[in-house]
């Protein structure tokens, strides 16, 4: 027994700093075993959650676990935040109509399927079967991301891919917020009715349009006046937000999508996001380390009890394996129906299979409204098919940019250079090749560079210093970049 775990009566300080420590430690060098074997971060946050929780090594004690349940809404305002960043309203005005029918049809076939095979097929509670079935429309964008990034592709794949990999938020918040309704209406005996559908769906129209005040609120905080602390005032303000959220019982995905859905709309100011972006992973790491150790590894195999005959395990494999089918056959209906091209309507799919974030969350906060067998069974369901997915996700997101030709391994695809000089004359191909190879080095020098996030950040806390310390006199006058001021 860990010394800071032993009777264990209840949260102490020095338990939860240790147990703060153990987290990020165990979560970062989980990471250096799924970096070698090229999967993401996240399924080694959860892992190592896994490993540490009390159904493994048992080095946290259970009332940390219990008395941080907030994590999951804090996590859940930052992912929602920075998928806003991609609501921009002259992109969405160029494709919005074909992204909303593609994100309709993949989504809702991926739920359908899941709900026909966990009710009909497997016997599961109708009420469970709802809610396990609206998470299935969810898609994890972290993941996604890091494989566009990673590749550099670009083109009209990956930008349909990110706008329906956003709105498919939306449409799992506002499917799981109807479905967590009437499954607390049935679990409570109260029975269904229309005005259990559409409470829920009126609270989050009004947590969209709180959140789109908060964005003008955040956009007027930091432009109408020093550029100081802008995080420090964005953080306050998602929170603020969120525990506005918590009190009224709904989820801050969709307040936070529209919060900074404004601001970036009124703003551009895509720095605000580099430094969330660079400032967010601790929270992360806790949050998804957190899941991993509620993650009960002996619940895996027993059944569903109340909710139904099947092992927990068979029914996250079958819910893996639907949803999988799900989204990619709505993702072809849907790219089929609007003309998009064969290669988008082809391989959207695939790209669509990670999900891991934002289900989660949702996850963690529908255990905690349903408690008991219903709340355990949905959270170890979701966190056993999300490592799966964590696992495939990524591999078959790449197969779909790499099929759909949104980047390429032939090196004059990858770096392409004019075929004529100056004066117009055809260069050969030894002059094509050193210039690929310059233009090769010069990326290698920036890449080893500071990341964009980094050098952002690094700014805004120098910045920050300067001004606590000094009074901002060395900023007076003078231009700050690069972490120096200049005249």
């Amino acid at each position: 027994m860990f010394p800071w775990v032993a009777n264990d009566t209840g949260p102490t300080a020095s338990s939860i700093i240790v147990s703060i420590a153990v987290m990020m430690l165990a979560g970062f060098l989980m990471t250096r075993v799924t970096k070698k074997l090229r999967l993401p971060n996240v399924t080694g946050y959860i892992l190592a959650g896994i490993l540490i929780g009390p159904f493994c090594l048992n080095m946290i004690p259970a009332s940390f676990i219990r008395n941080s349940d907030f994590l999951p809404d804090v996590a859940l305002s930052f992912i929602a935040f920075s998928t806003g960043e991609f609501f921009r309203f002259s992109a969405i005005r160029k494709n919005g109509g074909k992204v909303i029918v593609i994100t309709l049809l993949e989504a809702l076939t991926a739920s359908l399927l899941v709900f026909l095979t966990v009710y009909l097929i497997l016997g599961m509670d109708l009420a469970f079967s709802i809610v396990l079935a609206a998470l299935a429309s969810a898609t994890a964008p972290a993941s996604t991301m890091m494989t566009i990034r990673q590749t550099g592709a670009r083109g009209d794949f990956v930008d349909t891919l990110l706008q329906v990999v956003a709105f498919d938020d939306i449409v799992g918040l506002v499917a799981f917020s109807a479905a967590i309704a009437v499954a607390v209406s049935s679990y409570s005996g109260s029975g269904f009715s229309f005005g259990t559908m559409i409470t829920p769906v009126l609270s989050n129209l009004g947590a969209l349009i709180l959140g789109g005040f908060f964005g003008m609120l955040l956009k007027f905080a930091l432009h109408s006046r020093s550029t100081d602390n802008r995080l420090i005032v964005t953080v306050a303000l998602m929170f603020t937000f969120c525990g506005i959220c918590a009190m009224m019982g709904i989820s801050p995905l969709l307040g936070c999508m529209a919060m900074s859905t404004v601001y970036i709309n009124l703003t551009e100011d895509e720095r605000l996001f580099r430094q969330l972006g660079y400032f967010s992973p601790p929270i992360l790491l806790l949050f998804f380390v957190r899941s991993g150790m509620s993650f009960d590894l002996r619940s895996v195999l027993s059944s569903g009890g109340s909710l139904g005959s099947t092992p927990l395990l068979m029914v996250g494999i079958l819910y893996f394996i639907t949803r999988i089918l799900g989204k990619y056959a709505g993702a072809f209906a849907g790219c089929a129906a609007v003309g998009k091209d064969k290669k988008v309507r082809n391989y959207l799919g695939l790209a669509l299979v990670p999900q891991a974030g934002v289900a989660i969350g949702l996850a963690a906060m529908g255990a905690r409204t349903l408690g008991g067998a219903a709340g355990r069974a949905l959270e170890t369901i979701i966190l056993a098919s999300s490592i799966l997915y964590e696992l495939a996700g990524p591999g078959l997101a790449k197969l779909s940019l790499y099929l759909s030709g949104s980047y390429s391994n032939k090196l004059e695809e990858i770096v392409p250079v004019a075929e004529t000089d100056a004066q117009g004359n055809p260069k050969t191909e030894a002059q094509k090749l050193i210039e690929r190879v310059q233009a090769i080095q010069r990326e290698m020098a920036a890449r080893q560079a500071p990341s964009e996030e980094e050098q952002v950040y690094t700014e805004e806390a120098l910045r920050h210093y300067d001004e606590m310390w000094n009074g901002g006199v060395a900023r007076r006058g003078r231009r700050f970049k690069g972490g120096r001021y200049f005249r």
